[in-house]
C-alpha cells in the first residue's frame, strides 16, 4: 500500500524509503509552522493526510496541539516562552476566526512585543468582535464586544490588531494596580504611548469595569522606570504608605562630574534605592567582559555615590519581593533614621 505526500513521494510501510519519506513529511509540515507560526487542520487535510494521521503526529509526541485545529512541533514549543507561546496561539484565533475580530487588550500588546507583562494571565487570547456579535468565552479565548472603527485596527506581522493605546488601557483594566503598572512603565518607556493620549482613554472609560485601577496606575506610571523589578518596587512601596520616590536620580561628585543614576531616590530622607536583577548586569556588559567585572565595578560606582552623598543605599532582589513586609521595613527604617549606614 502506498499514499502520496505533500513531497509526492510514495510512502511505504517498511523500508529505508518509508523512513526518508517520513522525514520528507515532517520537514514539509515544520516549513509550514515556521511561515505561519503553527500548522492548521485544514492544510494537513489539503496535504493528503487525515485525522488519524493528526492523531498518530500527536501520540509519538512529534507535534503537540497549540488549540483546537492547530499544531506545531513539540520540540518548537518546548524551547518558547509564555509570550512567544501566546503569539502562536493568538495566529491561530485569528486564522480560525478571519475578519469578525481583532486581537486586543495584553494579546494586542504581546503581539505588538516591547512590553513588559508580568504577572498577566496569558492562557488565554483576548480578541474584540468586529461583526458587532456579543461577548463570550471559550476556553483559550475570550471576546470582548466593542466599537471598533476601521482605524481602531491595525495589521501587524499580518494581524488584525486594535490600537495600542485602547489596547494598554484595556489591559491595565483587567490587569490589577501592580501588574497594570509594569505593562504601564514598559510600554511608555518606549514612547509608543503617550500619558496624555491615556488620561483622554480614562474620561471614556470611566464606567468600563476596571476603572478604578487605570486610574490608579496612570498616577503611578512612570517611562523612566527601567524593569520590571523597579516598577514592581515602587508598586509596593505606595502599597505601604511609603513617600513617592524619585526615578533615575542623577549624582555627582565634587567636581561636578556624574557618578551615575540609581533607580530610585528620597533625598530628603538621605536614601538611595537600586533592584538587582540577573538582566540588569547582563545588560552592563562590555565586548569581552565577564559578569563578574560589571559586579566589581557597580560595587566601585556603589562606593563612590556613598562617599559623594552620604547617603544611605538600599538594594533589592526578586527574592526581597517575595518578602515585602521585611523588604519595606527595612526601607522605612533608613528614612526614618537617615543612617549613612
Amino acid at each position: 500500500m502506498a499514499v502520496t505526500g505533500p513531497q509526492g513521494a510514495k510512502e511505504h510501510r517498511s523500508g529505508r524509503f518509508r523512513r526518508l519519506t517520513l522525514r520528507g513529511v515532517q520537514d514539509y509540515f515544520r516549513a509550514l509552522d515556521e511561515r505561519h507560526g503553527f500548522i492548521a487542520r485544514s492544510e494537513i487535510l489539503a496535504a493528503g493526510h487525515d485525522d488519524r494521521f493528526i492523531r498518530d503526529m500527536l501520540r509519538r509526541r512529534v507535534w503537540t496541539r497549540i488549540r483546537n485545529g492547530a499544531y506545531t512541533p513539540l520540540d518548537t514549543w518546548q524551547r518558547l516562552d509564555a509570550v512567544e507561546r501566546h503569539v502562536r496561539r493568538a495566529r491561530a484565533v485569528l486564522h480560525a476566526h478571519g475578519d469578525a475580530v481583532a486581537l486586543s487588550h495584553v494579546s494586542a500588546m504581546v503581539v505588538r512585543g516591547g512590553c513588559d507583562v508580568w504577572g498577566i494571565d496569558l492562557s488565554r487570547v483576548h480578541v474584540t468582535r468586529r461583526d458587532g456579535r456579543s461577548g463570550s468565552i471559550e476556553r483559550d479565548v475570550v471576546h470582548h464586544q466593542g466599537s471598533l472603527r476601521d482605524d481602531d485596527v491595525e495589521m501587524m506581522a499580518g494581524m488584525a490588531v486594535l490600537d495600542e493605546a485602547r489596547s494598554l488601557a484595556e489591559t491595565i483594566c483587567g490587569a490589577g494596580v501592580e501588574s497594570g503598572l509594569v505593562v504601564a512603565d514598559s510600554t511608555f518607556r518606549r514612547g509608543r504611548v503617550t500619558v496624555d493620549r491615556l488620561e483622554q482613554l480614562r474620561e471614556a472609560m470611566q464606567r468600563h469595569r476596571g476603572s478604578r485601577t487605570l486610574d490608579l496606575v496612570l498616577r503611578l506610571a512612570d517611562g523612566r522606570a527601567q524593569s520590571v523589578g523597579e516598577s514592581r518596587c515602587r508598586y509596593l512601596f505606595w502599597k505601604h504608605g511609603l513617600p513617592r520616590p524619585e526615578l533615575q536620580f542623577p549624582v555627582f561628585d565634587r567636581d561636578g562630574r556624574l557618578l551615575g543614576f540609581t533607580d530610585l531616590a528620597w533625598p530628603a530622607h538621605r536614601l538611595l534605592f537600586e533592584f538587582d536583577g540577573r538582566v540588569k548586569y547582563g545588560r552592563l556588559l562590555e565586548p569581552g567582559q565577564e559578569p563578574g567585572d560589571v559586579v566589581f565595578a557597580e560595587k566601585r560606582r556603589e562606593d563612590a555615590i556613598r562617599r559623594a552623598t552620604g547617603f544611605t543605599f538600599e538594594r533589592a532582589t526578586w527574592a526581597d519581593l517575595s518578602t515585602p513586609a521585611a523588604t519595606v521595613a527595612r526601607v522605612r527604617v533608613h528614612m526614618v533614621s537617615g543612617s549613612t549606614a
